[in-house]
């Protein structure tokens, strides 16, 4: 069999195979001739392609066919044990599961990698061209979906029954395009071909309803009941995609709602003669799961989001209900068999659901009903900025959900009756504490709701977590603190350093063995290598193996050159003012200034790479993306600075990119101002791949300061405490600071005048003007002198590489506490109340 050029282009890998064999895979279950046998019968039988004319993309599917087949028993098996076993459930509801690409990652956790990748060599394809065939899964965005996905992982690692839950968006955020500098949005269809990882059930398919009104009766008991009714029917269908765990025949499932119209036309239109009307009513049903994350600057929007949300946390509940139904037929034990974690505030509207099913359906009383509801719910707040803590107006609510706007106001009703008890007299505290946020337009606070309906509340990093107790849920505080606690994120060495890195994956196995890949602590056992010079060099070769990988994919994407020899400055994540993108911009365009003056001084040859996404509504942030580029066209190709400082923005950032551009940091820019960031994710995944780190004390940079050596990170800025002080006690102004630091003043006049806009002084002035207002909320310029002065401490170290080497040894050998294994375990034990074994 041969590759064909007559209907599918076959991708050229960029630098060779970039996946070496897998820890634990000598012994396969899976044979390469049974590999090789399945992906042949996949092509004629399942796809109806000749095998000797079948391209890359038909070789992708039928080898990813391949791969679903041998999970899908064990996905069986697994689902059997836990009826069997008759264990708790755990059901993990988020709205974003950022799981990336699943060939590669699933074969590793299978054992079948090696397997696969000789049967097609035999076949006479390569492994690489094979799985770059594969669209990213547009089922996520940032930080949050991502850490879903890695928990997922971590999940069926430790066998722990459980199950995500989400929704099957057809068109995941957007398509990032750069034209002339600026970010442009075109659609994420990543299914327009299918993906052959997922299975469409036609079983269970639930109703979800919306609308209508409620009613009053009094059941045969004499007891007041509700019904909702003449609602609008929209019909859940599930698509379950499976996740292997690590080396343990384990396979758990992700169920996925997509919308469909309760029936395919709405006859009702016909008899009216309105076939337009039947078209519109089905397309409207089927809006729901079509995009990620609907622009919400508008009612419609605000109006989609909601039913998104409702939407898959109803579905989610008749499906739970269904299982549970299985084997108990009262609700009392309804907390021991079912956890439900809620990633985030989006699902929190999941509360007063399972409250409308007790209350409405199930005939209990209310005092059971929210004794129910509280032991099943466990909260998990992933963000300090209070815009970011969902508010739905009560008009909204109302006419969109009018049964749990009734639901809510007696939730709140009784609770602020027990606030009067604890804060007797406090009107104030009444206020600050209720649901429901009085104003113009009265809004509904979706965290408050989420704080009192579950037993526990966790945030994200230690600082994160102990944020929440003193300043976002102060006085919840006060009332529950037995609820709050922290669960550190993590993230899964199996894709972030087995797959993502494996010519380092293979070197630490060879020196300590595999056991890390589920023990990341086992790392520790680096720690003497650090004074092995051959150890060291070999450290570096694989760091420059990483290093001209992503040159040559940021040459392939953007046609920029850049010396795979300088250091690596990198920077990927949402953009977005809080992370600070454009104080790493300030300190850019400090360098350049610097070189120019000092054209004989030594400077360590920098590449500085960005990446990431801005809402398409977040003009600010949209600048911010101009601005990095405009800094690229004009250092890019000055002939004054001889290449010594690049700058490049990779379009479209996702997981696949990550794990080309995460290997090839040296250093790892966690830059967030103090107190905003919950916990970052990144930070730990560069710290896993040998990347230093620059950063404030924000997050979970603070733990991995404290877990690496304050001697081997590289912190500046001012803390979170000093930070809210600064802004009530102003100490300077950015004025002050441009008046006693010339640099600083030169870089902000250079950035007024044009220097980067080809004379366009309006271009950036927005931005300018920022940064000069003493009410700049995110400090960059109080943070700048500190930030310039760390990195001149990083880059005299980088010209120093045997200490640079011994330093990224550490940061790798150390980072074991961030795995999400660890994580996981946490959760299970401490808020779900199952044992890991």
């Amino acid at each position: 069999m041969a590759a064909a050029t007559n209907n599918n282009s076959d991708k050229t890998g960029l630098a060779g195979d970039k996946r070496a064999a897998a820890p634990r895979q000598s012994a396969l279950s899976t044979s390469a001739t049974a590999m090789k046998k399945s992906i042949l019968e996949n092509l004629l039988t399942f796809q109806g392609r000749d095998p000797e004319r079948s391209g890359s993309t038909d070789v992708y599917k039928a080898l990813a066919y391949a791969v679903r087949d041998i999970m899908v028993k064990k996905w069986i098996a697994t689902q059997k044990s836990y009826y069997k076993a008759g264990e708790k459930r755990v059901y993990y509801l988020s709205l974003e599961f950022l799981i990336g690409r699943s060939l590669v990652s699933s074969m590793i956790n299978l054992g079948i990698f090696e397997a696969a990748k000789e049967a097609l060599a035999e076949l006479g394809y390569d492994m690489d061209r094979i799985s770059d065939e594969e669209e990213d899964a547009g089922l996520g965005n940032g930080g949050l979906g991502r850490l879903a996905a890695c928990f997922m992982d971590s999940i069926a690692t430790l066998k722990i029954p459980a199950y995500g839950y989400g929704i099957r968006y057809e068109y995941g955020l957007f398509t990032q395009r750069l034209v002339d500098g600026y970010q442009v949005e075109s659609p994420d269809n990543w299914l327009q071909y299918g993906t052959p990882w997922e299975f469409e059930r036609r079983m269970p398919v639930f109703p979800v309803q919306f609308y209508g009104n409620v009613i009053s009766e009094l059941d045969k008991n004499g007891n007041y009941r509700a019904r909702w009714v003449n609602t609008q029917h929209v019909m859940a269908v599930p698509c379950d995609m499976l996740v292997p765990g690590y080396d343990n025949d384990h396979v758990i499932n992700m169920r996925l709602w997509t919308a469909k119209a309760s029936r395919e036309l709405d006859l009702g239109f016909f008899g009216q003669g309105d076939y337009i009307g039947a078209v519109q009513s089905k397309v409207s049903s089927e809006t729901i799961s079509k995009v990620l994350y609907p622009p919400d600057h508008n009612l419609a929007g605000q109006e989609l989001r909601l039913r998104q949300q409702y939407f898959f946390v109803a579905a989610t509940f008749q499906d739970i209900l269904r299982r549970y139904r299985k084997t108990n037929r009262e609700f009392a034990n309804f907390p021991n068999a079912v956890a439900v974690q809620l990633n985030d505030t989006h699902p929190a509207i999941a509360i007063p659901e399972l409250m409308r099913i007790l209350l409405d359906i199930e005939g209990l009383s209310w005092e059971k009903s929210w004794d129910i509801c509280v032991h099943t719910f466990a909260y998990t707040n992933h963000t300090l900025m209070p815009e970011a803590l969902e508010r739905w107006s009560v008009d909204l609510m109302g006419r969109v959900l009018p049964r749990h706007l009734q639901i809510i106001y007696e939730i709140n009703q009784r609770f602020l009756e027990s606030v009067a008890q604890e804060f007797p007299g406090d009107m104030n505290k009444l206020r600050d504490m209720s649901l429901i946020e009085e104003g113009e337009v009265k809004r509904v606070r979706m965290a408050h709701l989420a704080v009192i309906g579950s037993h526990s509340i966790n945030g994200v990093a230690a600082l994160h977590s102990e944020l929440l107790k003193t300043r976002l849920f102060p006085d919840f505080y006060r009332m529950y603190p037995e609820r709050f606690n922290n669960k550190t994120n993590g993230i899964t060495p199996r894709r972030w350093l087995l797959q993502a890195n494996p010519p380092l994956a293979e070197l630490i196995c060879d020196t300590i063995g595999d056991a890390w890949v589920t023990h990341l602590d086992e790392l520790r056992q680096l720690e003497p290598y650090t004074e092995d010079a051959a150890f060291r060099a070999r450290w570096r070769q694989i760091k420059q193996q990483n290093k001209d990988r992503l040159a040559a994919y940021i040459h392939k994407t953007i046609k920029v050159e850049v010396n795979p020899q300088t250091l690596f400055d990198v920077q990927v994540k949402r953009i977005h003012e809080y992370k600070r993108q454009l104080l790493n911009a300030l300190n850019v365009i400090y360098l350049y200034q610097s070189m120019l003056r000092n054209p004989d001084h030594v400077f360590a040859p920098r590449t500085v790479v960005f990446a990431g996404k801005a809402a398409p509504s977040y003009w600010r942030a949209k600048l911010i993306i101009k601005l990095i580029n405009s800094l690229g066209e004009v250092i890019n190709n000055d002939p004054r600075i001889n290449g010594m400082l690049k700058v490049v923005f990779l379009p479209n950032y996702t997981v696949s990119q990550a794990e080309i551009i995460i290997p090839a940091a040296d250093l790892s820019e966690q830059i967030s101002t103090a107190g905003t960031e919950a916990s970052g994710t990144g930070n730990m995944k560069f710290a896993l791949n040998g990347a230093l780190t620059i950063g404030t004390l924000d997050g979970a940079n603070i733990e991995i300061r404290e877990e690496v050596g304050e001697e081997n990170i590289f912190i500046f800025g001012m803390t979170a405490e000093e930070v809210a002080f600064e802004k009530l006690n102003p100490s300077r102004t950015p004025e002050n600071i441009c008046q006693v630091n010339p640099a600083i003043r030169e870089v902000m006049d250079s950035l007024a005048q044009g220097a980067f806009s080809h004379g366009d002084k309006k271009l950036f002035q927005p931005l300018v003007e920022t940064l000069m207002s003493p009410h700049d909320q995110y400090l960059l310029l109080l943070d700048l002198e500190s930030y310039i002065a760390c990195q001149r401490r990083a880059r005299e170290l980088y010209l120093d590489q045997e200490a640079w080497t011994k330093k990224s040894i550490l940061n790798v050998a150390r980072i074991g506490k961030f795995s999400t294994d660890r994580t996981i375990r946490q959760y299970s034990e401490e808020i779900w109340g199952i044992p890991v074994e």
